[in-house]
């Protein structure tokens, strides 16, 4: 008995990936607005309404299991971390150990689904929009996990845009030279020192940086 609420999330899970990759492959050979959710349900295997079940926007069919479970990472990684490091340091951090992994949520990451979903991301305005959106929300659960800690709400609503625009262009420099067909290996050294080179203005400022001569 006490297997069963595992095996059930396992068969959602099965489920929820089923229709991501029919929606993915469907979304590429019909295009976003042109493939239907029934379409969609029936490439599954499954009816339309468990589509609606599991996914409550269009979108959401390719972005929620690849995209959504990142959308908390950075508040959470903020929230462990351990005294005396700072939000900066902490997400500086996590994101050089996903480069040393190449976890796609970097984008230094060349697994074939992951580059499919970003060509047609790139194509499609309705999944930009929403990929903007879960950005939107990312920043918030930011924001709000150092207001939590005690921190003024403008203060955490300025660092919180200074690190997250820093992590949002480093991942689409990644992805922008992945998706170039650039090796991944050299790509990793740049990727680390634009890391390491961008926490570190963060860190100290931009004092003297590009002042005109």
């Amino acid at each position: 008995m006490d297997d069963q609420p595992g095996l059930r999330e396992r068969k959602k899970d099965t489920t929820r990936r089923q229709l991501s990759a029919a929606a993915l492959t469907l979304f590429e050979e019909h295009g976003f607005e042109h493939a239907s959710c029934a379409a969609i349900a029936e490439a599954a295997n499954v009816s339309k309404k468990t589509l609606f079940n599991y996914f409550a926007l269009k979108a959401d069919l390719v972005l929620e299991v690849a995209r959504r479970p990142h959308v908390d990472e950075p508040a959470t990684v903020v929230r462990a971390r351990p005294p005396g490091q700072t939000p900066h340091g902490a997400l500086r951090d996590h994101l050089l150990a996903g480069l040393a992994e190449r976890r796609p949520v970097t984008g230094l990451s060349d697994d074939p689904d992951v580059l499919r979903l970003n060509r047609l991301i790139d194509v499609t305005p309705a999944l930009a929009e929403r990929v903007a959106q879960y950005q939107e929300e990312s920043l918030r659960l930011l924001v709000e996990a150092l207001v939590d800690e005690g921190t003024p709400d403008l203060v955490a609503r300025l660092v919180a845009a200074q690190v997250h625009g820093t992590h949002q262009v480093l991942v689409a420099e990644n992805t922008r030279r992945v998706m170039a067909g650039e090796p991944l290996d050299s790509i990793h050294a740049d990727a680390v020192a634009a890391t390491e080179q961008a926490y570190h203005l963060l860190e100290h400022g931009l004092g003297d940086l590009l002042r005109r001569p």
